[in-house]
């Protein structure tokens, strides 16, 4: 029986990432091939600070080795990882030099970690790890590092241990991620920054976006930013210097935001966020979450194509996995200046036609690596009047 983690705001129960499910197998395996004893159930310090008891399955226990698995478990959040088994196997080696995969990562001087049967690899640059490597993104290796290093402590351990990830479910579940997009082939991906899987159901997050604006409205601002997520949020505080107070979080939902600053009576709004999410504004979509459209390399690469590039130079961008990859295309090319120009007078096109004439709209489009890329024509003025709104 699944015991509840919590629940968020909204009544949702949470649930548990890969990350913590693979950081809580390799414990468990680490703890029984050094203790010789077999358990069934794993304490896990998440990094979000919640404690977590999971129960082991599928334990297999030999000399120099130990495999054992734990169940992902998502709460209410709608996951197609849901359910499956994710197993570590931990062994002893005499040296690592030993270990038979040059793809594999040391996490610290004793110990390694790989991944096997569906955790998928890493085939075009530009993700957390190299081509070839497994994709474990930092934070599961961090726990997983973290984890085995205790056990290790506690039975004073000092050899070489490899951990060994595997979802035997993981080349069929990763057809329905994003996986095959951005390279990642023959499995899953093992994720998490926090441990923890804090659903938020759309009509939840459209509410607090409504919410966030009402209130702003109500304590007499009508003008305001809104940025979809933290990257935004930094940006406004670090690299604008503005009070982040007159800002309101809009996720993935541009379109809603847009609706809610007509209906609430803002006057006008000015949208900050990273070309990854707000390129897709340039194709008129106002819901920029991955499984609603990914049209950032068409975008980039029509917009090239009209600025000059030919057709090899498409197809590079075409083939990109993420936009600082394109970037760094259209650097080469000296092209992102005149297609950040063409981009945002698509973008400036289509948030007039959704927000009307009742509601000022602009936009500034920044990337980590080059700042500000783009802006409208009247986000300098909109800056300006939201804080002249305070």
């Amino acid at each position: 029986m699944m015991k509840e983690i919590g629940r968020t705001r909204s009544g949702l129960q949470m649930g548990y990432t890969t990350g913590s499910c693979a950081a809580a197998a390799a414990k468990a395996a680490a703890e029984m091939l050094l203790s010789g004893e077999e358990i069934r159930q794993v304490r896990l310090l998440t990094p979000k600070g919640i404690e977590l008891y999971l129960e082991l399955e599928e334990i297999m226990r030999k000399k120099s080795e130990v495999s054992c698995a734990v169940r992902k478990y998502s709460g209410d959040d709608p996951d197609v990882t849901n359910g499956i088994l994710v197993y570590a196997t931990v062994q002893k080696v005499e040296k690592k030099s030993k270990i038979n995969s040059e793809n594999s990562v040391d996490l610290s001087e004793k110990i390694n970690l790989d991944g096997g049967i569906g955790i998928g690899r890493v085939t075009k640059p530009g993700l957390e790890q190299k081509i070839g490597q497994a994709a474990i993104n930092k934070v599961p290796r961090r726990m997983i590092c973290e984890a085995v290093e205790e056990v290790c402590r506690k039975y004073e351990y000092t050899g070489n241990l490899q951990v060994r990830l595997s979802v035997p479910e993981g080349a069929e579940v990763a057809k329905k991620t994003f996986n095959p997009r951005l390279g990642i082939e023959g499995g899953i991906s093992i994720l998490g920054t926090t441990g923890i899987v804090e659903p938020m159901s759309e009509k939840a997050l459209t509410d607090t976006i409504y919410l966030e604006m009402k209130m702003l409205k109500e304590n007499g601002t009508d003008w305001c930013y809104a940025v979809p997520g933290n990257y935004g949020m930094d940006f406004l505080r670090k690299k604008l210097h503005v009070d982040t107070a007159l800002s309101v979080k809009c996720s993935n939902y541009v379109g809603e935001t847009i609706e809610d600053a007509k209906l609430l009576g803002m006057k006008g709004i000015l949208l900050i966020g990273h070309i990854g999410k707000f390129i897709k504004l340039a194709a008129g979509v106002m819901n920029t979450h991955s499984r609603q459209a990914d049209c950032r390399m068409e975008v980039l690469g029509v917009h090239a194509a009209m600025n000059g590039a030919d057709a090899v130079v498409v197809r590079e961008i075409m083939d990109c996995i993420n936009t600082t990859e394109a970037m760094e295309i259209l650097r080469r090319e000296k092209l992102i200046e005149p297609v950040m120009e063409s981009v945002m007078k698509r973008i400036e096109f289509f948030l007039k036609n959704r927000a009307g004439e009742e509601l000022e709209i602009g936009v500034i489009l920044f990337s980590t690596e080059d700042g500000i890329l783009g802006k409208s024509e009247n986000a300098d003025e909109l800056l300006m009047k939201i804080q002249e709104n305070r």
